[in-house]
């Protein structure tokens, strides 16, 4: 297990860990080969850009595991709609055969998703959960 990294504001210190979980539409198994390969390099480029830490990322056949930790100056919700957003628009530009092959209509994700708090007791236990699916 890593070390516990916190962020640090002018008057705060703090660590807001988050487990996410979300599907492709029609929960088709469509997370594979180039699809899966691309997404894992675009979710990490993103987060690095933004300044935010994905701890685990796990990609099946049907669903995104991850867990990341986010400063308090953006919200869960924005992190996974910018997530899904923007992952969806580069998956669909630069692999449109692979997609269309696979899946119909104009949306990549489905919407909603799942998302709970990680806290220092339950970490080592979603991390070894994300690492082993």
């Amino acid at each position: 297990m890593g070390k516990k990294k916190y962020y640090y504001g002018a008057h705060t210190k703090h660590r807001n860990m988050y487990h996410i979980v979300w599907i492709p539409k029609y929960r088709k198994k469509i997370l594979q080969g180039r699809i899966k390969d691309r997404l894992e390099h675009y979710l990490r480029e993103y987060a690095e850009v933004n300044g935010w830490e994905i701890q685990e990322l796990n990609i099946q056949l049907d669903h995104v595991h991850l867990m990341i930790q986010l400063p308090l100056t953006i919200r869960v919700c924005e992190v996974v709609n910018r997530l899904k957003g923007s992952s969806s628009k580069v998956v669909r530009e630069e692999l449109p055969l692979e997609v269309k092959r696979m899946l119909h209509g104009p949306s990549f994700w489905a919407d909603g998703y799942f998302c709970e708090t990680v806290g220092h007791g339950s970490e080592e236990a979603i991390r070894n959960y994300i690492q082993n699916q």
